[in-house]
């Protein structure tokens, strides 16, 4: 893993967000790959443990914040895509640096990006490890400008407290939920409840995972605001993500 990061082996790919009410792009998440020289392109699940254990996640994080905050500048620049925003997971391990704000903020600044336009991607795990110093770190994060987003919603222990307690802009309902709300009237209700809540608290909210027509008709339904998953599209190389964008351009 150390040699890949030292032969620029990790790339960027972007899972486009899309808008419920117009099918429109409102943002990205980068998601991180391995392009191993044996095994291919590899997912996260496989190296993110190692990379944790090993705190190689500090390098790949910044390499994956500074890649996306750059390629998000470039495709704002080139289109008209001003609006954009790029989420961006960070771990138990990254945000626990206490040196975290001035690194974004000096990427923010070296890319030119509008702070608007980052989202930092928080999971439950990591609030729990330490409530008060994270509700610390997301205020400093705040004050950058930058929008945050709690991931993976409803995996946790204390959701409902981190809703009302916490500096969030968004929920992402996890897939886990999502996946069986046609099947399932119990996914079914506590989708529709967290959508219902997250409003009442004038949050954003977005489902993951969403693959089916089915799921996307129940999820507009409840008026969820955003949502991404394979009906829409797979996670796509920058450059797949730029002949996107200019599929989607006017007059396309």
């Amino acid at each position: 893993m150390r040699q890949g990061i030292e032969r620029n082996e990790f790339v960027v790919h972007y899972q486009p967000i899309y808008r419920t009410k117009d099918s429109s792009i409102t943002g990205l998440e980068a998601l991180v790959r391995w392009n191993h020289p044996v095994r291919g392109l590899t997912g996260p699940d496989v190296f993110i443990p190692l990379a944790e254990d090993t705190r190689l996640i500090l390098p790949i994080g910044d390499y994956v914040l500074r890649t996306a905050c750059e390629q998000l500048r470039l495709w704002q620049q080139s289109s008209s895509s001003a609006s954009l925003r790029v989420a961006v997971n960070f771990s138990v391990r990254q945000f626990q640096q206490p040196e975290l704000v001035d690194e974004i903020r000096e990427t923010l600044s070296r890319s030119r990006l509008d702070p608007r336009c980052l989202e930092i991607e928080i999971t439950e795990s990591i609030a729990l490890r330490n409530a008060d110093s994270a509700l610390r770190m997301l205020h400093d994060l705040r004050s950058l400008g930058v929008r945050i987003s709690l991931d993976d919603f409803g995996t946790g222990q204390s959701s409902l407290v981190y809703l009302s307690q916490f500096p969030i802009d968004s929920v992402k309902i996890d897939r886990t939920f999502v996946r069986d709300i046609c099947s399932d009237s119990r996914d079914a209700a506590i989708v529709s409840s967290v959508i219902s809540l997250a409003h009442q608290l004038d949050l954003n909210v977005v489902a993951e995972g969403v693959e089916s027509e089915e799921q996307r008709r129940m999820l507009e339904g409840w008026g969820c605001n955003e949502m991404q998953g394979y009906l829409f599209s797979r996670p796509l190389s920058a450059r797949n993500m730029s002949e996107l964008f200019e599929q989607k351009s006017p007059g396309k």
